[in-house]
């Protein structure tokens, strides 16, 4: 693990107080994904603390302006962009600003700035399987990563806690819950659960937007609908996986693989005000639970200073005003995914690889305004249905059946899209 800054107040010779920092490391970060919702809430939880963080390297898709006013705030020394014309873009607009960065674009531009020789730590925000290779390539580094991009674990969950161990990296999660989970494990994490006394792991849900509705009421939804949260500002992907829940199918994955967990250790229940982000039980009765305001820079500020508590713009959490706080077991009737994740990972091998093509393509589908709300779950179930899970042979087989499932996916869209 790379070490955390350790700054000290020492007296001068005029009785003043100084900062002392001959032994002080700032922490240089790249930040992947830097124009999306974690990238945000990362990049104000660094700028509160310019004496521990610097940022190196920043990565974004396709939005060269956003990006270009970022690297005029943090002076970073790479970027890039996944699409090449915004990268030619960016590169004019940094011109124009004079600012000097090296500019690099795609996939091999991205594991450049994930593996950058002065990072220490990579936040790992992008969403999907785009974040994969780049996410890979940091463990491989032995960088220390903060996970964001939960996609990652699902689609090759052995291959990255090996390549975690072979390349000596620390991984840190970011999901609120994980993170949550962390904190109450702490200090071990991948250990052997029962050994340390742990009978479960609870991850607690919001419910999403559609909680209280009848599942036949949903048939109409949009997507705006899908992605008004009622708790937590994300981005529209993550927030469609909110509303059918497939977050929190994907979360009970990213569990088992983070914390050695097997399936019947990991538990889902609904808490609709996001206060409790998730809880450990152990074999005593104790249930150890990690409470908050719903707001991202929490987990991302523990993880940026762990083991140090550093402050990161969160509001203290007003108990009496809440007044209550409130549980109930998710119905996998009308949140399906949540089936369909705990079968994936049962079945494990490509199971789970499939399980995330096929949600990406359908909500992806939903977004662009072609596929109903409800079909999403009905197509994720269909690839499922017609993929036989198989061992897990390298990178380049989870790409495969990853592209093999989103032809299968884009199938089943086409179908249900024309029984509308």
């Amino acid at each position: 693990m790379h070490s955390s800054p350790s700054c000290r107040l020492r007296p001068s010779s005029t009785n003043t107080w100084r900062l002392d920092l001959a032994n002080a490391k700032i922490k240089r970060i790249a930040i992947l994904g830097a124009t999306g919702s974690i990238g945000q809430s990362t990049i104000d939880v660094v700028l509160r603390h310019p004496d521990r963080f610097k940022v190196e390297t920043l990565t974004a898709n396709t939005n060269a302006h956003q990006l270009a006013v970022l690297c005029e705030v943090l002076s970073p020394s790479t970027v890039c962009m996944a699409d090449g014309e915004a990268a030619a873009q960016l590169s004019r607009l940094l011109e124009k600003k004079g600012i000097r960065a090296e500019v690099l674009t795609g996939e091999e531009g991205l594991i450049a700035c994930a593996t950058h020789p002065s990072v220490d730590s990579v936040m790992a925000a992008i969403v999907g399987a785009a974040g994969l290779k780049s996410t890979l390539a940091a463990c491989q580094a032995g960088k220390t990563v903060l996970l964001a991009n939960k996609e990652a674990l699902v689609m090759s969950g052995a291959l990255l806690i090996e390549a975690i161990q072979q390349g000596g990296a620390t991984l840190l999660p970011i999901d609120s819950e994980h993170n949550a989970i962390f904190q109450c494990l702490a200090p071990h994490t991948r250990a052997d659960l029962r050994s340390k006394g742990v009978r479960r792991i609870i991850l607690t849900a919001s419910g999403g937007p559609f909680r209280t509705r009848a599942r036949d009421s949903l048939a109409r939804v949009t997507p705006d609908e899908a992605c008004a949260h009622p708790k937590w500002v994300m981005g529209r992907k993550i927030s469609v996986d909110s509303a059918t829940m497939m977050n929190k199918g994907l979360e009970i994955i990213e569990a088992h693989w983070l914390f050695g967990a097997p399936r019947e250790q990991i538990e889902v229940v609904i808490h609709p005000q996001s206060v409790v982000h998730s809880m450990v039980e152990y074999v005593d009765g104790s249930v150890i639970a990690q409470l908050g305001n719903p707001d991202m820079r929490t987990p991302i500020a523990h993880a940026l200073a762990f083991p140090d508590r550093i402050e990161s713009g969160v509001e203290s959490l007003n108990l009496p005003a809440i007044g209550g706080l409130n549980f109930e077991k998710p119905d996998t009737n009308q949140f399906p995914a949540i089936r369909l994740a705990y079968e994936a990972l049962q079945a494990g091998g490509t199971a789970p690889i499939v399980l995330n093509a096929a949600n990406e393509m359908a909500v992806a589908s939903f977004l662009s305004g072609k596929l109903p709300f409800l079909a999403i779950t009905q197509v994720i179930e269909n690839v499922l249905q017609g993929s036989a899970p198989e061992p897990v042979s390298g990178i380049e087989h989870v790409l495969a059946v990853d592209s093999m499932a989103r032809e299968l996916a884009a199938i089943a869209i086409q179908r249900a899209c024309e029984r509308r």
